[in-house]
């Protein structure tokens, strides 16, 4: 195990990192605070983005390992940052304002799965983590099966789109897609 003091990058206000923080100390873990300016832009630069991919905090290099979002970080992205945004409510708001909804869609997802792609290299094998299929590997599935219906161009994520095929061949994964429910409609099963 690795005797490195752990680094947290943070910003004061992010409540992500306040909760991160927060653990920490509850833990009595003592660690390296690392200011990540976001009002500066910080998270964006490429220094940072070599740390975080998905350029927001907070970061946590622990026993050479790095978890971002809170911890559970390719979780986080899908089923926090973007589902969420591109969801019946969240678009159904984007119209009332005069939004593009597409456009919208669009954005969130390839802004999203860029980030996730880059983890993806440092911790997919035949999976999102390793050979084993995690909670990681459940939140991709339909947000690839989402990213199709509003016609995202995959080929800018073969990892992802290689681990969603792999996950389209498992079992519990065939019985639980969209077109295998009894109350999906006659043109839209296969």
């Amino acid at each position: 195990m690795s005797s490195e003091k752990p680094i947290l990058y943070s910003y004061y206000r992010s409540s992500c990192s306040w909760r991160v923080r927060t653990c920490l100390n509850w833990k009595g873990i003592d660690y390296e605070y690392c200011p990540v300016n976001l009002l500066k832009g910080a998270q964006n630069k490429e220094e940072y983005s070599e740390i975080n991919p998905y350029e927001l905090v907070p970061t946590l290099k622990i026993n050479g390992i790095v978890l971002s979002q809170s911890v559970r970080s390719l979780v986080q992205a899908i089923a926090g940052d973007i589902q969420p945004l591109q969801n019946l409510r969240s678009v159904t708001f984007i119209e009332s304002i005069g939004g593009n909804r597409d456009e919208w869609i669009n954005y969130c997802i390839v802004q999203g799965f860029a980030g996730v792609e880059k983890q993806l290299a440092k911790t997919s094998g035949k999976y999102c983590v390793g050979d084993e299929v995690t909670l990681a590997d459940v939140v991709l599935l339909p947000q690839v099966y989402n990213s199709n219906r509003f016609g995202i161009d995959m080929t800018k994520f073969p990892l992802i789109q290689r681990i969603a095929n792999d996950l389209y061949e498992l079992d519990a994964f065939k019985k639980a897609h969209p077109q295998n429910q009894i109350d999906c409609p006659a043109e839209e099963k296969n």
